[in-house]
């Protein structure tokens, strides 16, 4: 991805992809952010409760971390990372070389579902980004 100016209307047009494609599906919280952690955008159900700035921070640093691992193992990265907790699932994708999109979700949501969301959206998001 090509440098990029953040604007309202991608703001904009980003959060709404999110509400539409993976809110609506039962995902309670949606996080989109750059890889030093900062939030590019936020929704959901959940957006308010959360500690948005910390989860921010510490899902960009697992990945770095994770990255790392990865080439310990021989591979280039790891494109997605997946926690699972007794009510809350938390799920962090690679959106290109820069963003990272984190969902929340509970049980009664499959992660095959969230999973195939994800894919659908990060192409439309890296399309909003690259201004198609």
């Amino acid at each position: 991805m090509r440098d990029f100016i953040l604007t309202a209307g991608i703001l904009e047009r980003t959060r709404l992809a999110l509400e539409n494609s993976l809110i609506s599906a039962g995902v309670r919280t949606a996080l989109l952010i750059d890889g030093a952690g900062n939030i590019l955008s936020n929704c959901g159900q959940d957006s308010a409760e959360i500690d948005a700035i910390s989860l921010a921070a510490l899902a960009a640093a697992n990945l770095g971390a994770t990255s790392q691992i990865a080439k310990l193992i021989g591979e280039e990265d790891f494109s997605l990372l997946f926690h699972k907790g007794k009510t809350d699932n938390i799920h962090f994708s690679r959106i290109g070389d820069e963003l990272i999109l984190i969902t929340i979700f509970r049980e009664d949501v499959s992660l095959g579902l969230v999973r195939c969301r994800v894919n659908d959206i990060s192409a439309t998001i890296l399309k909003i980004f690259e201004g198609y």
